[in-house]
């Protein structure tokens, strides 16, 4: 258990040790980029290979060592100035929460996922729906919105990804060190809390942990306690691991148990957001607890609950909602039926479309729509394809009124931007540019940047990254054995793909035609070269399959040096890409994406994205921003389609991104491509960072869900 020295002393009496464990303890840090470097400049070493882990590296030092290495290496006045500003950030209300938050400030929103991704030393996400969630609360601490979050606490995390020497995928568990965590065990009445969650059999019990995000606190649950048998202790130990008993259970624990430790800690929300189905025996726990508090009906309890309830719904493909077998939902939720004081088949009607079919299982999306009055997808396309999708469930409405939404993910600006880009800015833009990020108004100074600075800027960070993907590969091959330089062209147009290796988002697609393949990789006078990272499930063998057709692509003397792939994609990977890269490349079968939001991280350093018009990128482009791969339509046959959509992707690549790279003048600058930049960036940074996406549900979700300000004719449907 991590634990931070006591002091009794004011801030002025506090050492540089115990500044810097506070600064340690709240991740704030992790989005400061001069703290994160204070923290690195203690020991540049050791810190890479602590994973960034500002409290691990701290363990290695005692308050004296600290000092002394403050001291040399000029360090005291930035520790000060750090802790000066969080201590500052935390008592501080941001102008945008006074003016907007109304009855939030008095009924907190409760945001339930179960995954977060925050910073990489602290591994309880997988992939793109926890680095969303963690980019929402990041961001709602920004703008000050009064928000709880609540999740599971993963002591294996994610798998840790190797490629053995055929290039195929092997998984290796880790448990995570709690004492190097940012995290403390949450206590009442002198005990550490912890709740219990019946099944028809037995319990299961969860302690709570706590996390500080800035101005958010997230709570985490954790079954690995003595009180539970030895398979109820592993179920909080992996991401995505198991059959369909463990994840019923981590989802009653999330959802049902998080609202019993809020209610336990006397946090009374006045919504819950449910950051996909995986959580939606929440409303379920909620309904109880008012007809146990307030004597009312479970039908009334059911209004009240689902107007207090927002639910977000990710996955336009119908075979990834979670669904559970009647004999799992009575094994598991029998207990909280009788509870309900409604019969089995009144439970199960709740997660089914057809509340009469009898083999229908129980879909907890469904759940999540039947008892949410705020209902929205994360993008203006996943929001018609959502309608169609479960418009079954409002089998009297005209599908285009099918009461699901979109509110367009975005990215917290803070932490995907590189402090390079940002020091940029800060030159041309008005000085408080960054407290209205989010908003048109100070991107229309981008036109002001000499060209030749923003170019330079980026093939700096060109050249850090290709430093980054040298390291990391020469491990990779020294851990397999082997002996492998690779050697990247710092001149070449270096296009980069990076995400889940799910078959969907077709990462071979480049392979279709190998012939004009071999005709770009070949070219000496416009060199191309590509960069792929990401994680197949371990479960998934074609998306496995993928991974090993590109990893081996090393092996052939046309693609050496031309096609690398950086294992173990994490936040640190996705960090130095999307800021290094020329090129982000996505080309998912539409409309699969839901949004995606690699890209808009890479936008954010000025890389121009080339992707499918679908998710984010169907509603961001305009011509003069990027490149669009097809036409924005979709074939019924996947084959057609994806041989349709190779030969567009092949094509745009030949006939608009390598020649307009490589267009330039006596200089050697891109003066077309560069204009490009500046319009990705002055038509999409703000449009799609996180602040922008929390204000949204602020104005169009929250408040009306609880009982504030109604937006509704304004919510982006």
């Amino acid at each position: 258990m991590s634990t931070m020295p006591q002091t009794n002393g004011s801030a002025l009496s506090k050492t540089l040790y115990e500044k810097c464990w506070e600064l340690a303890h709240n991740l704030w840090w992790c989005w400061h980029p001069d703290v994160v470097a204070m923290f690195r400049d203690l020991s540049p070493e050791r810190w890479r290979q602590l994973d960034h882990n500002p409290i691990a590296l701290l363990r290695e030092f005692t308050p004296e060592t600290l000092e002394a290495r403050a001291n040399e290496m000029v360090l005291e006045s930035r520790i000060n100035y750090a802790y000066r500003r969080l201590n500052q950030y935390l008592t501080t209300r941001p102008q945008w929460a006074a003016q907007n938050v109304g009855v939030l400030g008095s009924k907190p929103v409760a945001y339930f996922s179960l995954e977060f991704g925050i910073h990489e030393s602290v591994p309880i996400y997988s992939g793109g729906l926890g680095i969303l969630a963690g980019d929402h609360i990041k961001s709602a601490s920004g703008l000050g919105t009064p928000l709880v979050a609540v999740g599971l606490f993963y002591d294996q995390g994610y798998f840790k990804q190797h490629l053995n020497s055929e290039g195929w995928q092997e998984e290796e568990y880790l448990r995570t060190n709690i004492d190097n965590l940012p995290m403390k065990p949450v206590m009442k009445d002198g005990e550490r809390l912890i709740v219990k969650i019946e099944t028809e059999h037995e319990a299961i019990y969860a302690r709570v942990w706590q996390m500080e995000v800035g101005r958010v606190t997230l709570y985490l649950m954790d079954c690995d306690l003595p009180e539970n048998n030895e398979s109820d202790r592993c179920l909080t130990s992996r991401l995505y691991g198991g059959d369909n008993r463990m994840r019923i259970r981590q989802e009653m624990v999330v959802g049902i148990g998080g609202v019993r430790a809020l209610h336990a800690l006397g946090i009374h929300p006045g919504v819950f957001h449910l950051n996909e189905g995986h959580c939606a025996f929440a409303t379920l726990e909620v309904v109880r607890s008012r007809m146990e508090e307030d004597g009312i009906s479970f039908d009334e309890a059911v209004r009240q609950v689902a107007q207090a309830t927002c639910f977000t719904t990710h996955t336009p493909v119908p075979a990834g909602h979670d669904r559970f077998s009647p004999e799992l939902v009575g094994e598991h939720l029998s207990p909280l039926q009788r509870q309900l004081g409604i019969d089995f088949h009144q439970l199960m009607a709740m997660g089914r479309v057809n509340v009469h079919d009898q083999n229908e299982s129980f879909c907890m999306t469904v759940l999540g729509l039947k008892l949410s009055r705020h209902a929205n997808a994360v993008s203006c396309l996943h929001g018609i394809v959502s309608r169609r999708m479960w418009s079954s469930l409002w089998p009297t409405r005209p599908e285009n009124e099918v009461p699901i939404g979109h509110i367009t993910n975005g990215v917290h600006v803070q932490s995907w931007m590189a402090w390079q880009m940002q020091t940029l800015f800060d030159r041309y833009f008005d000085p408080n540019w960054m407290d209205s990020h989010w908003t048109a108004e100070p991107w229309k100074d981008i036109q002001k940047i000499d060209p030749a600075e923003l170019w330079e800027t980026h093939v700096s960070l060109k050249s850090l990254m290709m430093e980054f993907v040298q390291r990391r590969v020469e491990r990779q091959a020294k851990r397999r054995g082997e002996k492998e330089t690779i050697y990247l062209d710092p001149n070449a147009l270096t296009i980069g793909f990076a995400r889940r290796f799910a078959t969907y988002k077709r990462a071979t697609l480049l392979m279709r035609d190998w012939e004009r393949l071999l005709k770009i990789m070949d070219s000496t006078d416009r060199p191309v070269q590509f960069i792929f990272a990401g994680k197949a499930h371990p479960a998934d063998k074609p998306g496995k399959e993928f991974i090993q057709r590109i990893a081996n692509l090393r092996k052939d003397p046309h693609f050496a040096n031309k096609f690398v792939f950086v294992e173990d994609y994490d936040i640190n990977v996705a960090r130095h890409l999307v800021q290094g890269v020329d090129v982000w490349l996505n080309n998912p079968r539409r409309p699969l994406e839901a949004s995606g939001t690699s890209g808009q991280k890479a936008l954010l350093n000025g890389v121009l994205n080339c992707s499918v018009l679908d998710g984010w990128w169907a509603e961001a482009y305009d011509g003069t921003n990027g490149f669009a791969i097809g036409t924005g339509t979709s074939h019924v046959n996947d084959e057609i389609g994806d041989d349709r959509d190779a030969k567009s992707l092949m094509s745009v690549l030949e006939n608009e991104v390598i020649p307009l790279y490589y267009h330039r003048d006596s200089d050697g600058l891109p003066h077309l491509w560069i204009q490009r930049m500046m319009n990705s960036l002055c038509t999409m940074a703000w449009r799609f960072s996180a602040q922008r996406m929390v204000a949204d549900y602020v104005l169009h979700s929250y408040l009306p869900a609880a009982g504030g300000v109604t937006c509704d004719m304004n919510f982006r449907q």
